[in-house]
């Protein structure tokens, strides 16, 4: 086993602050409010109420992750004052924060979820927190939490997609089956995240697949579940794919994921709320797009293909113009979910709406980072920019070399589709490498109740790496400010997965450079 180099331990113990502490040195929060320590009337053993456990604690940040963390539970029943104590590992908790409480009534089981966010804002950057999440009549359930650096600074983050759960949700007979493209590595890569211990995850898409389930609300469970062993710890970043649309669940088939999760508001009307946003950590502007507004491809319980009317490709061009023109932020990534390269047979591939309408504007405002999920394997492109006047749109590479990469000429995208599925793609890539782009989608297919697709042929001379051996694993992305030099950068490693520990084994490693930001 090679082991990955490891960046600063950010999952600080629990411990320190559960025995009672007075709080020393907590900041004022916005929203918070001076607590009672952990062994005062604020926080006594459950009265026996009946009240639900603090279930799929999780974090996210805010927009500006140096000063902004959002901490997540959720219940399948109303509970009194949900709020969250927060303190610093050497004082104990000497804050409290009340949680604003959102629901959704899943459309096939009828079943309510309310999902509990307490926001902290005014937080120091670069700093340790302690946090306990509670309600009344029940135990806290406790997780730390660091927030980014401000300014160019060094850090770590991590990237999959396609994960589903590692539990098997479907009666069938006297035998559970598997009904939502779980598999055992989806419990094992978070065991590996976990193992670099990053400063966030990025989750391309394609969380749990509770679309195809039938107990929908388990599926999500076991979810958080798994994930929590990370998420408590660290935010786990998403972007909604095809397979977070359910039918019946809001407007647009997103209100589950968008319960669920309570990302950075960027001004949507509240049908999109949640879809696409952006937060700041470092120099890094992290933006996440939901493909679904403009992919082609019909695959999510419902065809929503166009939903916003153009408004999240408004919103995109507004973001990357800011994000381009603002001295303090060196990169920009998109993480989303369709993908613009892939040279996988019989599988979803790329897709030409999505490479009609974002990359023009990668291109023109030099997005550098670009991680996907949706195919269900690694590879990775050269450095691209502009499209050959093709029926495909295909991208044109910039620089033909696989080690060091300058994205100031070119937008290189990583297909990290390997987060968990029972459903490979890595063993479906052509040799040598071609591309299936999806153009078109015709009448609703009886056999499928699906759009029949329509796929032009293409040559790939934007490949450049592809792993057609291992079938799980993530990505791994080592910010390097570079010091007072001229460029700065981001080491690259992909690693794949084997095993319930989450044993690592470097399969591709390369490093992203570009002109530091004026």
């Amino acid at each position: 086993m090679e082991l990955p180099k490891i960046s600063r331990r950010h999952a600080l113990g629990t411990a320190a602050g559960v025995g009672g502490a007075v709080a020393l040195g907590v900041p004022t929060l916005a929203g918070c409010a001076p607590g009672p320590s952990p062994t005062s009337a604020g926080w006594q053993r459950p009265d026996r109420s009946g009240a639900p456990p603090v279930a799929g604690l999780h974090l996210q940040f805010g927009a500006d992750a140096s000063t902004e963390l959002v901490v997540s539970w959720h219940t399948t029943g109303s509970v009194g004052r949900p709020r969250v104590m927060l303190g610093k590992p050497d004082g104990g908790f000497g804050q409290t924060a009340p949680a604003d409480t959102t629901t959704y009534r899943d459309a096939a089981s009828g079943t309510e979820v309310a999902v509990h966010h307490a926001r902290l804002t005014g937080l120091t950057p670069d700093t340790d927190y302690i946090y306990a999440a509670v309600h009344d009549g029940t135990g806290p359930e406790l997780g730390t939490a660091r927030t980014a650096p401000r300014g160019r600074a060094a850090f770590t983050f991590t990237s999959f997609g396609d994960q589903g759960t590692p539990t098997l949700g479907k009666l069938v007979g006297a035998n559970y089956v598997n009904d939502n493209l779980g598999s055992p590595a989806a419990g094992d890569v978070t065991a590996a995240v976990e193992r670099v211990a990053p400063l966030f995850h990025l989750v391309n898409g394609d969380l749990c697949y509770a679309n195809l389930s039938k107990d929908r609300i388990r599926t999500w469970s076991d979810w958080f579940v798994n994930n929590g062993r990370s998420a408590r710890y660290r935010p786990w970043m998403p972007a909604a794919g095809n397979h977070e649309n359910e039918k019946g669940n809001g407007p647009i088939g997103y209100q589950a994921y968008q319960t669920y999760f309570s990302v950075p508001d960027v001004g949507a009307e509240p049908t999109f709320r949640g879809l696409w946003y952006a937060f700041t950590a470092g120099a890094v502007r992290v933006i996440s797009l939901n493909n679904d507004d403009v992919a082609i491809q019909d695959g999510g319980n419902t065809y929503v293909h166009g939903y916003s009317g153009g408004a999240q490709r408004r919103w995109l061009e507004q973001e990357l113009r800011t994000a381009r023109a603002d001295p303090a932020i060196d990169w920009i990534v998109v993480c989303m979910h369709q993908v613009v390269i892939s040279t996988a047979d019989k599988f979803n591939g790329a897709d030409l709406g999505v490479r009609e309408q974002w990359v023009p504007l990668f291109d023109q405002y030099g997005v550098d980072l670009v991680v996907c999920g949706h195919e269900h394997h690694y590879e990775r492109s050269h450095p691209i920019r502009g499209q050959q006047p093709t029926d495909t749109r295909t991208p044109i590479p910039t620089q033909t070399s696989t080690g060091v990469l300058d994205t100031g000429k070119g937008t290189v995208h990583m297909v990290i589709g390997g987060g968990g599925t029972s459903s490979p793609s890595n063993q479906l890539l052509f040799s040598p490498a071609r591309a299936r782009v999806l153009t078109a989608v015709g009448a609703v297919d009886p056999a499928t109740g699906k759009r029949a697709p329509t796929y032009v042929m293409e040559d790939a001379p934007w490949s450049a790496v592809r792993d057609p051996v291992h079938s799980y694993g993530f990505a791994a992305f080592d910010v390097d400010p570079g010091g007072t030099g001229p460029t700065t950068a981001i080491h690259v490693t992909y690693y794949t997965v084997t095993g319930p520990y989450g044993d690592l084994t470097a399969v591709d490693r390369f490093t992203l450079t570009r002109p530091r930001h004026a």
